[in-house]
């Protein structure tokens, strides 16, 4: 049974039609259904792990309406026409540029209220299009003057965003699902079709196979890394840095489809904001942890709170109950993991202070311990409220990349890392979300995430180096934080200790 609800929307193409699907099957199910009939282009935001608030909607879209990418300051631009176009700019603006192309004119509909429709009648994301991917960690070079000395072997686009005007919204908290967009037409059959009840093509659970091995390859041998963390500790020493985030890059061939990877992923290892990205040759598969942005998009002159929320300090999950309460109670209790936070914190409090009201900066949550499937974080939130003469854009150049992956201070710390990284981070440590039309946004940060081009999967792993860090301590750190996609590759790990 379809129920029916529009929204006005004052951007080219009418406006848009919530229609909310009951019965409808599961997210990974409809992942399935969909990407058998449009693998192209198809985005799933999956939150796949719901925990502390963090998760409550999922997305789910393909066939978008514009494609944006960039790598250094060519920008090519998809807009359906079959004709590429391309061009010189800076990528953060030319972002800024469509955002505002297609943005919503709420005041022009009074407010975010469609006539005879109550407010909370569907999730906010309903309301508008969405542009869904990533921005890479190198688009640092756009915000600062930088050195480029690591190598990009990999070549990713440094930004990827697909401009969808009709994707599916799961909102786990109240059980409902809708599919949103604009002149649907004839998609609507099509669709819920594919998001009916549970039927042919319904979830099946993915094991990975037991007792294969093979080589991974790290930039890094095990003696090089240990002799990186050295030399950033005598950054540290010489007072250049309080803390910078060190980490290494695992590659090996990948033997089974990306989706196949991803559901592996996500039966390991569930996170709040998993994700699978399929933008061309290019997949992009996600576990993270971690919130960098999130910001609701609210009617005029109200204020735009904005969230953020740094993981700082990790511990293995135990063998058992009695070994996961004391690996907890250690990571509650250890004074460096607990000094790494706090520094943390303060330099996130500095960089939302940059864009929001002077006194809304505020630390909601100092400390707060997270279980995942594999490790245990520590966990803070820090909120503030965006100024009103500034925008999504704004936010993200004041505080890109995000400070636990680069460290503290965050200029420096970027330096260190090109100087003492091999390889260009690519989208590791960047952000994968969504952007919403309407001025909502969300993304996390690109940690736990595989990078696959062709057969070639490559994954990347950190920790913060600080004064009193112990480099093999740090070194199995990165291991173990990688144990959940190296067990997705269903293989035993063999490092290199050469």
């Amino acid at each position: 049974m379809l129920s029916t609800t529009y929204y006005p929307l004052s951007a080219p193409g009418g406006e848009v039609t919530a229609i909310e699907i009951s019965p409808h099957c599961d997210t990974v199910t409809a992942f399935q259904r969909l990407l058998g009939e449009h693998p192209q282009h198809l985005f799933f935001l999956d939150s796949a792990l719901r925990q502390h608030g963090l998760s409550r909607y999922s997305l789910l879209g393909c066939q978008p309406f514009l494609v944006l990418r960039s790598k250094g300051s060519n920008i090519t631009v998809e807009d359906g026409t079959g004709v590429p176009q391309e061009r010189e700019g800076n990528p953060f603006e030319v972002l800024r540029s469509y955002l505002r192309t297609f943005s919503v004119g709420a005041s022009a509909s009074g407010g975010w209220v469609a006539p005879g429709e109550s407010e909370v009648a569907l999730p906010p994301i309903c309301r508008t299009g969405v542009a869904v991917g990533y921005l890479g960690y190198d688009l640092h070079h756009f915000l600062e003057r930088l050195p480029k000395n690591a190598i990009d072997d990999l070549e990713f686009p440094d930004m990827y965003f697909g401009f969808y005007d009709k994707f599916v919204v799961y909102d786990h908290r109240e059980g409902r699902c809708f599919l949103v967009g604009r002149n649907l037409g004839d998609d609507v059959q099509e669709f819920t079709a594919l998001l009916c009840a549970p039927g042919v093509g319904a979830t099946r659970r993915v094991a990975p196979t037991k007792g294969k091995r093979c080589q991974i390859k790290g930039n890094f041998t095990k003696r090089g890394y240990l002799e990186a963390i050295r030399q950033a500790k005598e950054y540290i020493a010489r007072g250049d840095i309080y803390q910078v985030n060190l980490s290494q890059r695992f590659q090996t061939e990948l033997d089974c489809a990306p989706h196949e990877l991803y559901l592996r992923l996500r039966e390991i290892n569930p996170a709040p904001f998993s994700a699978y990205l399929q933008f061309g040759d290019n997949v992009i598969i996600s576990s993270s942890p971690e919130r960098f942005l999130k910001v609701e998009a609210v009617a005029p002159q109200a204020s735009r709170r904005v969230q953020t929320c740094p993981i700082k300090g990790t511990r293995p999950r135990g063998i058992n109950p009695s070994s996961d309460q004391r690996l907890m109670e250690e990571l509650l209790h250890s004074t460096k993991d607990n000094a790494e936070l706090t520094m943390i914190v303060d330099l996130e409090r500095n960089d939302l202070g940059k864009v929001c009201n002077y006194g809304s900066v505020k630390v909601l949550e100092k400390k707060r311990l997270e279980a995942h499937p594999t490790v245990f974080h520590l966990v803070a939130t820090v909120e503030g409220d965006l100024y009103p003469q500034y925008d999504l854009i704004d936010l993200l150049k004041a505080t890109f990349p995000g400070g636990s992956v680069t460290g503290a201070p965050k200029i420096r710390a970027m330096e260190i890392i090109d100087e003492l990284e091999p390889t260009s981070r690519n989208v590791y440590t960047g952000a994968i979300g969504y952007i919403g039309i309407d001025g909502s946004m969300d993304l996390a940060i690109a940690i736990r995430t595989f990078l696959i081009k062709g057969h070639s999967a490559s994954f990347q792993a950190g920790g913060g180096i600080v004064a009193d860090s112990r480099p093999e301590e740090e070194y199995q750190e990165t291991l173990f934080k990688s144990r959940a996609l190296v067990e997705s590759l269903a293989y035993g790990y063999r490092g290199q200790d050469a």
